[in-house]
């Protein structure tokens, strides 16, 4: 159980912080992870450092003639809204869009994913691929490292005590040089691994002149094939190039044998999609499948407030100030529903998998279960209690109810705070845009076609509808 919540407002004042806890502390930011793993017992903390409130010094996307540099509290979202990213650095973005659900990305950040180093996090893979550095911050000073040698083990790190990630850089790939990134999973969205892959290849009109390829989750580190690099160094990326390269990756690897599929089904499907990569870079597509204007589920109005948190969350919930005391043991969730008695946001999962808690948090649709309640200071709360305008429902609420699209009612408060975001982000929504908002809110009634009508048809409202009154 949380006993100390910091919230710090300096970087400076956070390293002293953490120079002097002790192994009873964790550092957080997204949360996304840390939520989870609390919430099991699985890494239990007396005492969390809270990131948030450096933003000002910790979020941000900079560049220079060969790399780009995201800040330790830059998030998924940023990067896919990035242009220069997506010029630029390619496979971290297709890995950023395979992250968990919109909800995950608008608070998960690039920096914690790393951290948690699990083989299975998409980024680590392409960030192997793009030649990334790290950059450690403690009270002591600074220092940088390959995130190669960063990451030191399945879920370890050379994370110092009395450090953090302060920033993150990436190679450019600049005009001579192609990447891609491929994930395999058991569904379409909230998957984790099976495998990934990520490649990238440098030319010099049609010679290869080097190669980078990383598989995830195929090990308890990524893996780098660098045997498989030099069979592609020196010639064309011809098919027979392309397939040696894949066949030699798959020999390359003793893969692991798990729950989500077994060793020889992962070195087959290795080989399947390096050659995959491969040919994609070759035909020049490996930017195919990646939306234009990917849903982010984020309409910030205001920037933040950064306000000293003494152990009093003072925030503003559906346009009303809450003063709520001896909560920062409680997520966000809990503290709507036990605190400020706000039951609509329910709990399904409490590990930001099923969606049904998504309230929004400074204009961000975000899963409540896995966002510590002292993150709600200063900050202004939404919740489906607070979506209608007075008696007058939101167009998505009444969209659910002309197409029958709220069936036992469990998951629909989630469901519709998503689809209410995605008609604030996008008056025009595609189904594909649909199908990416609510793909982190799980209906259990299996009910999507009415929802992903009723989405649509609230979308297709004009800008100054003429709303039914609830009762009429």
């Amino acid at each position: 159980m949380i006993e100390v919540y910091d919230r710090p407002t300096s970087l400076a004042d956070a390293l002293a912080k953490l120079a002097l806890a002790g192994a009873d502390t964790r550092l957080i930011a997204g949360g996304t992870d840390v939520m989870v793993e609390l919430g099991r017992s699985s890494k239990p903390a007396k005492r969390l450092i809270d990131l948030t409130a450096l933003e000002p010094e910790l979020r941000f996307i900079t560049e220079d003639d060969t790399r780009l540099t995201l800040g330790a509290l830059t998030t998924h979202n940023d990067v896919l809204g990035s242009p220069a990213f997506r010029r630029d650095a390619l496979p971290l973005v297709q890995a950023c869009v395979e992250v968990g659900a919109p909800q995950i990305r608008t608070r998960g950040t690039v920096a914690g994913n790393l951290v948690t180093a699990s083989p299975a996090n998409d980024t680590i893979t392409a960030l192997y691929v793009l030649d990334a550095e790290v950059e450690l911050a403690s009270a002591a000073g600074r220092r940088r490292m390959s995130v190669e040698a960063f990451c030191t083990g399945f879920r370890s790190t050379a994370l110092a005590p009395g450090e953090l990630v302060r920033s993150i850089s990436v190679r450019k790939l600049g005009a001579s040089r192609r990447g891609i990134f491929l994930k395999l999973g058991l569904r379409k969205a909230q998957a984790i691994s099976v495998i990934s892959v990520a490649v990238v290849v440098e030319f010099d009109g049609p010679r290869v002149t080097g190669a980078r390829i990383a598989l995830g989750c195929v090990a308890p580190t990524i893996v780098r094939v660098r045997d498989a690099e030099a069979s592609l160094t020196g010639g064309s990326l011809d098919r027979a190039a392309r397939t040696r390269a894949a066949t030699i990756a798959a020999a390359a690897i003793a893969p692991i044998d798990d729950i989500r599929a077994s060793a020889a089904y992962r070195r087959t499907t290795i080989a399947a999609l390096v050659e995959r990569a491969l040919d994609q870079i070759a035909d020049g597509t490996e930017a195919g499948g990646l939306a234009a204007e990917p849903v982010l589920l984020e309409t910030p109005e205001r920037e933040a407030q950064i306000l000293p948190f003494t152990g009093r969350v003072e925030t503003t919930i559906n346009g009303r100030r809450h003063e709520l005391d001896g909560v920062q043991h409680l997520s966000l969730l809990d503290a709507l529903r036990d605190e400020a008695g706000l039951t609509g946001a329910k709990e399904g999962c409490a590990e930001g998998e099923c969606g049904a808690c998504t309230v929004w948090l400074d204009g961000r649709a975000v899963m409540s279960c896995l966002v510590p309640a002292p993150q709600a200071h200063g900050a202004t709360i939404i919740t489906i209690e607070g979506l209608a305008d007075g008696d007058v429902l939101h167009p998505v609420q009444q969209a659910f109810i002309d197409h029958g699209a709220v069936q036992c009612g469990f998951c629909i408060p989630g469901m519709i705070m998503a689809g209410a975001k995605l008609v604030d982000e996008c008056p025009s929504p595609t189904t594909a845009d649909i199908r990416s908002a609510i793909s982190g809110n799980i209906c259990r009634c299996t009910g999507y076609a009415k929802i992903l009508t009723a989405i649509t048809s609230a979308a297709e409202v004009d800008a100054e509808p003429q709303r039914v009154e609830v009762g009429t």
